[in-house]
């Protein structure tokens, strides 16, 4: 049994539709021949010789309109592609009789090439395809009177030449298919990686934003509350304990703006210098806030940057560092902004920082994350009883330039 081609795919309309236009193609051309054919088949011929011929031409074209309609119509079910195999078999067997008979026919021997070679692949489109070339051969070598080689000889090379063509056209369209498919599947896998990477990206910088805010205030606030209740019923403690609760509205309403815009109130809008100040003192109420450079207005990213990199180094200074002074310096540098938390209390190995986990370590990581993601750095400087000083420098000229920002991308 002949091996029947399978219905393409979809997915490449671009394909199907140029298939469409050479399919209508053939067929009218077959249409138009046929009738040309025809035409001169009977001014050539007596009537008692056209009543069979043409008979014959008409069962031709009746089995070539049927086979062309199934084969476009074959279904993925491998018992219903078998329905349309005998009619081309048949339409086959009754276009040789006709070309033999009436070699006037010869010329739509073309669209019936083109019918085969869509319908089957493999050695049953080879066989096909070569019965037609066949077929024709014998018939033009019959009109010769047996004599021009010719004759014989043009159909069979004419349909070596096609099935050749053919052939390398149906590679290059497999191979134009394949290339398709992996560049459909690999662009999948990229936006897959890309929403993977932004849903990373995105718990990454939350939880920046929530280690700033919130735990470091709850951290203080807790700080605090145990200070005033080892204190009890001193005077000191209802100081902690107005500390620890005005500390917490401020924390609360950092959690409400994170919530609903993640960004901190008059951070867009008031002073840079007075804003720090503000974060600063929070945690630690005698820093002391120094500017150096010419201020000038920063990108919105950087102002974040800059007060979440304060709020949390000077949250360790509260936590851990038992300084007694602490200063937070913001320098205007022509291509940079710099930022640098000094205390002078007790310092720690930076090296031996343990790895984050349930018990906290995250602010270290968090303050560096934020500061390369704007293409900055982030120095620690301490060792034990030392104090500490963390410095954060920002490159303004990159950032301000598109140019740059579009070769980052790339």
């Amino acid at each position: 049994m002949p091996t029947a081609r399978p219905r393409p795919e979809p997915g490449n309309g671009t394909s199907n539709r140029l298939d469409g236009r050479i399919d209508v193609v053939v067929h009218l051309g077959f249409a138009v021949l046929m009738v040309a054919s025809a035409v001169r088949y009977v001014m050539r011929h007596s009537p008692a010789d056209n009543l069979w011929t043409v008979a014959l031409a008409i069962a031709v074209c009746a089995l070539y309109a049927v086979t062309a309609v199934l084969v476009h119509r074959q279904h993925p079910d491998h018992r219903k592609q078998q329905l349309w195999i005998p009619w081309m078999v048949a339409l086959i067997a009754a276009w040789a009789a006709l070309v033999v008979i009436a070699p006037s026919f010869a010329w739509c021997s073309f669209a019936i090439f083109f019918l085969t070679r869509t319908a089957f692949r493999g050695w049953a489109g080879y066989v096909a395809g070569g019965a037609t070339a066949a077929a024709t051969a014998v018939g033009l070598f019959r009109m010769s009177d047996w004599t021009d080689i010719a004759m014989l000889l043009g159909p069979l090379a004419a349909g070596a030449l096609l099935t050749l063509i053919y052939d390398k056209i149906e590679r290059d369209a497999a191979l134009q298919r394949k290339l398709f498919d992996d560049v459909t599947q690999a662009q999948e896998q990229l936006a897959t990686k890309q929403r993977e990477a932004g849903v990373a990206s995105e718990r990454e910088r939350v939880s920046r934003e929530i280690h700033d805010t919130v735990t470091q205030g709850l951290a203080s606030s807790l700080l605090l509350l145990e200070a005033a209740q080892r204190a009890w019923p001193a005077e000191t403690a209802h100081q902690d304990v107005r500390k620890a609760t005005d500390l917490l509205r401020r924390n609360l309403a950092d959690t409400r703006s994170l919530v609903h815009e993640l960004s901190a109130p008059g951070l867009e809008t008031g002073p840079l210098p007075e804003a720090l100040e503000h974060a600063a003192r929070q945690y630690v109420e005698t820093v002391n806030i120094q500017v150096t450079g010419a201020p000038r207005p920063l990108p919105s990213e950087v102002r974040h940057a800059l007060l979440r990199v304060t709020q949390s180094a000077v949250a360790n200074i509260k936590l851990h560092a038992h300084a007694e002074h602490a200063s937070v310096t913001l320098g205007y540098l022509p291509d940079a902004v710099t930022l640098d938390v000094f205390d002078d209390g007790r310092g720690f190995d930076p090296v031996a920082v343990p790895p984050p986990s349930a018990n906290g370590g995250y602010g270290l990581r968090a303050m560096r994350q934020r500061v390369e993601q704007l293409g900055g750095e982030l120095s620690v400087e301490s060792s034990p009883g030392e104090g500490t000083i963390i410095a954060a420098q920002f490159p303004l000229t990159r950032l301000a330039d598109p140019a740059n920002t579009l070769k980052e991308a790339l």
